[in-house]
């Protein structure tokens, strides 16, 4: 959307709301919308469209705030300072920005943003939910946000697609839910992505996993293993993703597969996909399988699926099985043992019409890892398990831990209390890591060390 078609939009709904609690100066509430609402009529009557069209983002935010203090001087009302400039940076995020979503989307302890209706905001803090102060002034205003957000990545959400997935600049993952689906009003969730990308370092440092199970994954990725990420939704699968993915050799070629592209690998070699929905007449879409199928001819050295949704798991698992190892994914399953079985699943609803022993042998041999990553009672996130899968037994896939979170309580405050430790079982992946390179100490699998 064009800068024109963007500040006519707000003119036809200039009354704002405030965004956040900043009125407890000088003006009330009620003097403070009015006034902003006034300034922002005249602001809009005056601007030069096509001029500021062809400005720089910073020299117009700056051309902004020089107009907004013009037309202030004008109305001569008694104002303080943080009044002025909250009015200002307020008029800011309305024009250029998600509107009231700004003073939100610039906090970096904020991990998601849930909108469930206009007047109610809720935000993630470590874990934790809380409900905001920030308000859009109507259900016309949060939509006109909706719409800039998903026209902005070439997408539509009308009564005839009510659903859209999309995704802001910044990477964050973006799904909005409008009427008649939302029955209450337009629903927005915004998964915010950080701007510099977590380290292992951030992960030791979070506790998320002991220093031990850091070096075994880092040697599982260098010695290209094929790793499979399950968790529950918000667990942190695509971070973890994205902090594996950091140990792949920048000599390699990466194509990442996604629904809405938020991985940040920092490699100079990568080939980023999307899928794309269908068109408002039904065609042109473009599914997760068909870009899988796509990536094969596009001489890949490994394949990063950001999530298994569907039929493309069957492609997934043949690339693992022909020659593309050291591929990643993730899945949404509450234990290692449900992600294959979801696997086994998605392959049957593939139409991949094989007994179920053929299937498991298709997951069993073409993944040799399963990582699961656990959001706890107390928000902290953990990586609860790493199993190695064996092969099959009769018609059962084996595996075994490696490594395990065990939880012994929560503490007064509500803080979970518990342990990681080493199983104590040698992994046969071991002699593949030494084959690749990869020297790894028999001594980070002491199930003698436990780690708070």
């Amino acid at each position: 959307m064009s800068l024109r078609d963007r500040l006519e939009d707000v003119k036809k709904d200039a009354v704002l709301e405030p965004q956040g609690n900043q009125t407890d100066g000088l003006m009330g509430n009620k003097m403070y919308q009015e006034l902003r609402s006034r300034i922002h009529r005249k602001l809009l009557d005056r601007v030069d469209l096509s001029m500021m069209e062809n400005m720089p983002p910073e020299l117009l935010t700056a051309e902004l705030k020089t107009l907004v203090e013009r037309l202030l001087t004008e109305e001569a009302v008694a104002i303080n300072d943080i009044e002025r400039m909250n009015l200002v940076r307020d008029i800011q995020h309305e024009v250029l920005g998600l509107g009231p979503l700004e003073i939100l989307m610039v906090d970096p302890t904020i991990s998601d943003i849930l909108v469930n209706t206009y007047n109610q905001i809720y935000i993630e803090r470590k874990g934790k939910l809380e409900l905001s102060d920030v308000r859009f002034e109507s259900e016309a205003h949060l939509l006109k946000i909706i719409d800039k957000i998903v026209s902005g990545v070439g997408r539509r959400v009308d009564e005839s697609s009510p659903m859209v997935d999309a995704r802001l600049p910044d990477g964050s993952r973006v799904n909005a839910v409008i009427p008649p689906l939302a029955v209450d009003g337009a629903i927005l969730s915004i998964r915010r992505f950080a701007i510099t990308p977590l380290m292992m370092n951030d992960l030791l440092r979070n506790r998320s996993l002991t220093p031990e199970m850091a070096e075994v994954l880092e040697g599982l990725v260098k010695a290209k293993v094929n790793i499979l990420i399950s968790g529950g939704t918000g667990t942190g699968k695509t971070t973890l993703l994205n902090v594996l993915s950091g140990y792949i050799p920048e000599t390699e070629r990466i194509i990442t597969i996604e629904d809405a592209a938020e991985l940040q690998l920092q490699q100079p070699h990568v080939v980023r996909l999307e899928i794309r929905p269908p068109n408002i007449e039904g065609k042109g879409e473009v599914t997760p399988r068909m870009l899988v199928r796509n990536s094969l001819r596009m001489r890949p050295d490994r394949i990063i699926v950001g999530e298994v949704r569907g039929p493309e798991v069957v492609d997934m698992l043949q690339a693992m099985n022909t020659g593309h190892e050291g591929s990643m994914a993730t899945v949404h399953a509450n234990t290692p043992r449900d992600a294959l079985t979801r696997l086994e699943n998605m392959m049957g609803m593939a139409g991949f019409n094989l007994p179920t022993k053929a299937m498991r042998e298709q997951i069993s041999s073409a993944l040799t890892a399963v990582i699961h990553i656990t959001r706890l009672s107390d928000g902290q996130r953990k990586v609860t398990s790493v199993k190695e899968i064996t092969g099959m037994e009769s018609e059962v896939i084996t595996m075994q831990d490696i490594f395990v979170y065990e939880q012994t309580g929560v503490s007064e405050k509500g803080v979970v209390q518990g342990h990681f430790k080493a199983t104590g079982i040698r992994p046969k992946f071991i002699e593949r890591l030494r084959v690749h390179g990869v020297q790894i100490s028999d001594n980070l699998f002491d199930p003698t060390k436990l780690y708070e």
